[in-house]
C-alpha cells in the first residue's frame, strides 16, 4: 500500500509549531523520510501514543513518531526511537535492557532515520 504523502500539507502544518527543533527536523525529514515527517507535522494531541507491550510484539529495531507510554514489559533488549518517552518506559526500558533515543540524537548519526519498524 503506498502512502501518498503531500509535502505542501508538511509545510503549512510546520507554520504552525512553536518548537524550534521539531521544525528542524521536519525540515530535514521532508524529503528522506515523509512519512515519519508527516506525523511529526500534524499537531501534537494526534500523535501516537505507543506502549510498550505492543512494541514487544515488533521484531528488531522500532521508531515512533510520538511518544513511548509504559503499559506493558519488554521481553529482550530492543532500540526504540522515539520523539518522547514517559519516565516510567524510560525505566522498563533500561531495565529490560533496551535503548531509547530520542529522534533528534538518531538523526545526528543516522539523518534519513532507515532501518527501523515505523509504529503509528
Amino acid at each position: 500500500m503506498d502512502i501518498k504523502i503531500s509535502k505542501t500539507k508538511i509545510e503549512k502544518r510546520m507554520k504552525h509549531k512553536m518548537n524550534v527543533s521539531l521544525v528542524e527536523v521536519i525540515v530535514k525529514l521532508k524529503k528522506t523520510n515523509p512519512i515519519v515527517a508527516k506525523e511529526l507535522a500534524r499537531p501534537k494531541r494526534r500523535w501516537p501514543a505507543i506502549n510498550l507491550k505492543d512494541i514487544d510484539m515488533i521484531k528488531g529495531d522500532v521508531l515512533i513518531a510520538g511518544k513511548v507510554l509504559s503499559a506493558g514489559d519488554l521481553s529482550g533488549a530492543k532500540k526504540i526511537v522515539a520523539w518522547s518517552a514517559s519516565g516510567r518506559a524510560a525505566e522498563k526500558i533500561k531495565g529490560a535492557k533496551g535503548t531509547f533515543i530520542s529522534i533528534i540524537d538518531e538523526m545526528k548519526k543516522n539523518p534519513e532515520l532507515n532501518g527501523y519498524d515505523i509504529l503509528r
